[in-house]
């Protein structure tokens, strides 16, 4: 019989001396339910509600294994299960944890406590209800590799310049020239955020085509990417939380997943793109442009003017439909230690020329290119201020 990896059509994949059903979701769900002292960071009694919900869910038999982490103030709930993606259950779930964490964020009064939930219960799905979303269904391979990205003070968009990277360009990824597997291209799912569409564009066929979409970063960005015959090799959240709620109320905060190795791009060909301090929407308010900041998690609290906006890379392995990090094998479910790939010395450099680059874009104060574009302005005071001065306008001479 074909491994997984050889036939993704495979009704089983072996996985050491393990025979495990072929299928497994990875679900990345993140909001933010409050934190200390404006956009710092949640309280460890948040995070600790946010993983009892999980564990009863383990325990339910909902979820194979969870792993609950954070980047800058959102929480991130890391779950593996076998539901699929988008199921109600899962959804509801995740959704119950940051209920419980923002409970606990209201009992100590802490800042923009619930900010990112929309609405009083839920509804079926949280797309839609605020938090943001990344989730994969794919038949797991005799090795697993993913790596896990989270952001802070950023918008949805924030991932498609890398990911153009990653996936279309062969300065980045070696692998698109030298691996027959990959030589295959990828099909880039692109989404309009504002008007909720998607197209799904082939590489390197209609190459010049993506990049026209994805280069308008207010309305365009990537959703997934396919692999010709291994399947999904990444999903992004793609939740525009202004648009959902009609007014400002967070950052978007995306969050993303990336299958590597074995016909994927390399570990190391999905970090390259990172050490580019890009330019990302978000920041301060929501409003201002910003130098993405790699970093530990540890080292994701916000404190230059709310930022500057941060990215973060976990490590994992998917072992039998369960997370596999550092921790000894048969560790209990959500006690995990993935690989914190960008608290490395070596990303010191980028993070200081993204924290010159910020600087920089701060002295443009309330002025373009320092903010976002009115587009992006049109859910703050714009509308009210020229409301305002209507009956002043007067025609040009």
């Amino acid at each position: 019989m074909l491994s997984a990896e050889l036939n993704p059509h495979a009704d089983f994949a072996f996985v050491g001396d393990s025979k495990m059903p072929g299928k497994v979701t990875v679900s990345l769900i993140k909001a933010d339910v409050g934190s200390i002292a404006g956009h710092s960071r949640p309280h460890p009694k948040m995070m600790e509600a946010a993983s009892s919900v999980l564990a009863k869910g383990v325990k339910d038999g909902l979820l194979n294994d969870y792993y609950v982490t954070r980047c800058g103030d959102d929480i991130q709930l890391l779950m593996t299960h076998t539901k699929g993606e988008n199921n109600k259950q899962i959804h509801e779930l995740s959704w119950n944890a940051f209920m419980s964490a923002a409970g606990e964020a209201k009992k100590m009064h802490l800042y923009a406590a619930g900010q990112d939930l929309l609405s009083d219960a839920f509804s079926g799905n949280v797309r839609g209800q605020g938090p943001g979303a990344a989730e994969m269904e794919f038949e797991e391979r005799p090795t697993e590799p993913m790596l896990v990205f989270m952001a802070d003070k950023c918008g949805p968009s924030a991932y498609s310049l890398p990911v153009s990277k990653i996936f279309m360009d062969p300065f980045t990824t070696t692998g698109l020239v030298i691996d027959p597997r990959a030589h295959l291209g990828y099909d880039i799912e692109v989404v309009d955020v504002v008007d909720h569409k998607k197209v799904l564009m082939s590489s390197p066929a209609e190459l010049y085509d993506i990049l026209a979409l994805l280069g308008d970063t207010t309305r365009y960005a990537v959703k997934r990417v396919l692999h010709r015959t291994l399947g999904l090799a990444a999903t992004i959240s793609t939740e525009k939380l202004n648009i959902l709620a009609g007014k400002y109320v967070g950052k978007d905060d995306p969050v993303m997943l990336v299958r590597c190795q074995s016909g994927f791009p390399a570990v190391g060909e999905v970090l390259q793109p990172f050490a580019f301090p890009q330019l990302v929407a978000g920041w301060m308010r929501g409003s201002h442009y910003g130098a993405w900041y790699p970093c530990g998690v540890n080292e994701s609290d916000p404190s230059y003017h709310d930022g500057p906006p941060r990215v973060c890379a976990l490590g994992i392995q998917i072992t039998d439909g369960k997370i596999q990090g550092a921790e000894p094998p048969g560790s209990k479910p959500g006690d995990h230690s993935p690989v914190d790939y960008f608290a490395g010395k070596e990303w010191d450099l980028v993070r200081n020329k993204a924290m010159e680059i910020s600087i920089y874009m701060r002295g443009h104060g309330p002025f373009m290119p320092g903010i976002v574009s009115p587009e992006d302005l049109e859910y703050t005071t714009r509308p009210e201020v020229l409301k305002k001065l209507e009956p002043r306008m007067k025609p040009l001479d």
